[in-house]
């Protein structure tokens, strides 16, 4: 990697904190899912994003396996949302987590957050 690559990397890297969320797809908060409601909050407590991802396969705190296979229903399958930011918003929700999640996990732990951005008169890619 050229030194000048190195110097813009480093001088994108900063703190921060990924906070996830386990619950099962069939959870729901007020009448929604309870994913969706989570991102919404997020969103509008202005952090930096959210990312839902489901699972194929998994168990939880019953022990009870939830799969996609096509033997068995895909009832419940694990559900995983992803948010990082700063250390400040991720505590700041949390307290709203709390009264969301009734049954799940919450982890947070530290990251580096490495942000790639286009510069003035590059072309973006993708999108």
């Amino acid at each position: 990697m050229a030194e000048d690559a190195k110097a813009v990397m480093s001088a994108m890297q900063e703190s921060g904190k990924r906070l996830r969320v386990y619950i099962g797809e069939s959870d729901s908060w007020h009448g929604r899912p309870l994913f969706q409601a989570i991102v919404e909050m997020a969103r509008r407590e202005g952090l930096a994003g959210a990312t839902v991802v489901r699972g194929i396969e998994g168990f939880g705190a019953h022990s009870r396996i939830h799969t996609a296979r096509v033997l068995r229903l895909s009832e419940g399958l694990p559900i995983v949302v992803d948010i990082v930011d700063s250390a400040e918003r991720i505590e700041r929700i949390l307290p709203i987590l709390d009264d969301m999640v009734s049954e799940g996990l919450v982890t947070i732990s530290d990251v580096t957050v490495v942000m790639y951005r286009h510069r003035d008169g590059d072309t973006p890619r993708g999108d």
